[in-house]
């Protein structure tokens, strides 16, 4: 399977991207389609041994709309110094057009020429022509609106078009009456109705796309973070390229003052990076060689050379921008709702405006009142608000996020995460920083410290979890080399072993001794260790226990005052760790957390995950987004405290890039105020069209029975 997302011109309203979605859908071969009517673009996920890009545009084709390619970026649709001017001078037309036609009625001044009275036919000729300009500046939506009539997707375009066409075919028949001489029909000019409505669809579309644009913003921001240009050394010599040119491979030149052009690592000098709009840590962070450096980081104060490793679409901020893109693009259940509500909204507001007509004509009213009950039928219903008001505020929210460090994969989160009433926070790196030290060695073996220490380090070195880097650390700050190690293998939630000078080690938590039967003589000495709030790496040398190995971590720092918002908002906080009772309750007591389950591998996690669930427990797993992913992918919402540089490798459903736990309250708090937003918007759109509609039909009676 493959998945594309593709630029998509041509949709007006809801009903365009509810026709397209379905009309891709029906299609041999596309697995999932989904369309997005604010970021005007089109998810699909398809079978590439069935079809390519060129057969899916050739769909869009032919569904009434355009594919402009491959989405690359997030316009903002600002409007042209031209389109404004257009804009202006069909407001002044609007108000001369609307003078001409209505103010004889109130009795302003009128020139004769156009005075309905005096010279019908003066006036009905500048009332067309006003008219035709309209017809003219607003032929985009006479056009969708036949367009998709056409395809059986009948949208917003279409209740205006059928509208205005109506109205002025009926005042041109009016106008043939009025050139032979029968001036009764001047009164039965609706010019300024199609005229009008015309307008008023463009302000609002102008207005809208502003709208839209503001709901991009904050996403749109870490497009523009990168420079467009770069100094790559070739050979030696430094050439100025655009970001286009550079390849995975070549030496990028940066300075102090500068931004670094894409994703690499250091291979000479050494510099201080503001990586802020990724990681939010406001300190610059030291860069040397062997270090990542992250596009769109700013070069504080030192000369650096680094290689290019990820480039265009594979750079940190393109994957940041694609997770916030594709997650805008999937729906939420109370989306598809409405999505549903407003793709049968348009046909029935079509067969409710005929009905009228016929109705009316059959009780006597006359063909022009019936026509322009037809019309305020058709213009007055308005299935943009039904389909707009969960879109509009989901992006929002979005956005809201990604300004915030919050990234989330699926629309579905924002409306699920206020429901979270059990949050389960992995110990290492989440609750605490991660950033461990070695605190106390107790050695019972005949090796020297360093000795043992190597050794551990050297098997620590080989694996990804959060205590090896304290090993490794040590061995760097210490100036030692790691040892060959042979026969490696890694016990998931355990530990690891592996042969070092032709001895076997085997290293790692509790578990990993009764795997392989090896006897704790040291129990005391454990107990110490642990009520010291270390984590215990133990070491066995030829399956017999020869080392006890302390290693502390720091608690985040507000670590305690998340815990203690979310006590006072009734939603339980549980620990899971790997660690032993003892350490994982010395950290608990200290932040708040009144339920620990400890000594847990990582398959077990995702069981405790499972059973919490089957309590109707609503669970937000919170965890280092790589040992914890069996459990957060168990979980109903999966939140991952990731360093930012990994996110297309991650599995959870939401990212912080910040590492910073307040941001789960802010996800919950953003999740409860999206929902409301929504529910409001939904109401206020279903309470106009219920209001309106019958309305438009009552004013009709209202006539008949002043007849």
């Amino acid at each position: 399977m493959k998945k594309i997302i593709l630029s998509i011109d041509g949709m007006t309203c809801s009903a365009c991207s509810n026709g397209l979605e379905k009309y891709l859908n029906k299609q041999n071969g596309i697995v999932n389609a989904s369309v997005n009517l604010v970021m005007a673009n089109a998810t699909v996920e398809y079978d590439e041994k069935i079809l390519n890009q060129l057969k899916i545009e050739e769909f869009v084709k032919q569904a009434g709309f355009k594919s402009l390619g491959e989405f690359k970026e997030i316009k903002l649709e600002k409007k042209s110094k031209k389109e404004k001017i257009k804009f202006i001078v069909f407001t002044i037309l609007a108000i001369v057009l609307m003078y001409v036609s209505m103010g004889h009625m109130i009795h302003l001044p009128t020139l004769e020429i156009i005075n309905p009275h005096i010279n019908p036919i003066g006036y009905t000729i500048c009332l067309l022509l006003l008219t035709i300009a309209f017809i003219f500046y607003g032929w985009d939506i006479l056009k969708n609106g036949y367009k998709n009539l056409i395809h059986k997707t009948p949208n917003m375009d279409t209740l205006v078009g059928i509208g205005v066409i109506s109205s002025f075919l009926y005042s041109l028949y009016s106008t043939y009456m009025i050139l032979k001489g029968n001036n009764n029909y001047t009164m039965n000019l609706y010019f300024e109705s199609a005229a009008i409505v015309i307008y008023f669809i463009k302000l609002g579309r102008y207005i809208d796309g502003i709208s839209k644009d503001k709901t991009k913003e904050a996403i749109s921001k870490l497009v523009k973070l990168t420079p467009d240009m770069a100094v790559i050394k070739i050979d030696g010599v430094e050439k100025q390229v655009t970001l286009d040119e550079i390849k995975k491979g070549d030496i990028v030149v940066s300075k102090p003052g500068e931004k670094i052009a894409v994703d690499g690592e250091v291979i000479l000098g050494k510099a201080h990076l503001d990586e802020s709009f990724i990681t939010g840590e406001s300190k610059p962070v030291s860069k040397e060689i062997g270090s990542k450096v992250v596009a769109g980081s700013m070069n504080y104060d030192g000369y650096i050379e680094y290689r290019a490793e990820k480039i265009g679409k594979e750079s940190t901020i393109s994957e940041i921008v694609k997770l916030v893109v594709e997650a805008s693009n999937t729906k939420a259940p109370i989306a598809k709702i409405a999505d549903t509500v407003s793709g049968y909204f348009v046909p029935t507001v079509m067969l409710i405006a005929v009905l009228t007509f016929i109705i009316y004509l059959l009780i006597g009213q006359s063909f022009g009142t019936s026509l322009i009950t037809f019309v305020t039928i058709l213009v007055v219903a308005c299935p943009c608000s039904l389909g707009l008001a969960t879109p509009l505020a989901i992006v929002v929210s979005e956005g809201l996020c990604a300004s915030h460090h919050i990234l989330i994969k699926k629309s579905e989160i924002l409306e699920n995460a206020k429901k979270v009433n059990t949050i389960v926070f992995d110990k290492t790196g989440t609750l605490t920083y991660g950033k461990l030290r070695i605190a106390e060695i107790l050695n019972f073996s005949d090796l020297e410290e360093k000795k043992l220490v190597q050794m551990v380090g050297s098997l620590e070195s080989k694996g990804s979890h959060p205590i090896g880097k304290a090993f490794v650390d040590y061995l760097e700050e210490n100036k030692m080399q790691t040892l060959p190690v042979e026969a490696f293998e890694n016990i998931a939630g355990m530990g690891m072993i592996g042969k070092i000078e032709n001895v076997d080690f085997i290293i790692g938590n509790a578990k990993i001794l009764e795997k392989y039967h090896i006897e704790n003589t040291y129990l005391d000495k454990e107990k110490e260790l642990a009520e010291k709030g270390n984590s215990i790496v133990y070491v066995a040398k030829e399956k017999k226990l020869i080392a006890l190995i302390g290693v502390n971590d720091i608690v985040r720092e507000n670590a305690k005052d998340v815990i203690n918002q979310l006590n006072i908002n009734n939603i339980e906080t549980i620990m899971l760790t790997g660690d032993n009772k003892d350490t994982a309750e010395k950290i608990a007591n200290e932040i708040g957390i009144t339920k620990i389950i400890s000594n847990v591998v990582p398959a077990e996690k995702a069981n405790i995950i499972k059973k919490l669930k089957t309590e109707n427990k609503f669970v937000l797993m919170c965890g280092d987004g790589i040992n914890d992913s069996p459990a957060l992918a168990n979980a109903d919402i999966g939140v991952s405290v990731n360093s930012g540089t990994d996110i297309a490798m991650d599995s959870s459903d939401v990212i912080l890039t910040r590492n910073n736990l307040d941001c789960i309250l802010q996800l919950i708090n953003i999740s409860k105020k999206t929902i409301r937003n929504i529910k409001q918007n939904l109401f206020w759109a279903f309470f106009y069209n219920m209001l309106m509609i019958p309305i438009a039909i009552r004013s009709v009676k209202t006539n008949w029975n002043s007849n």
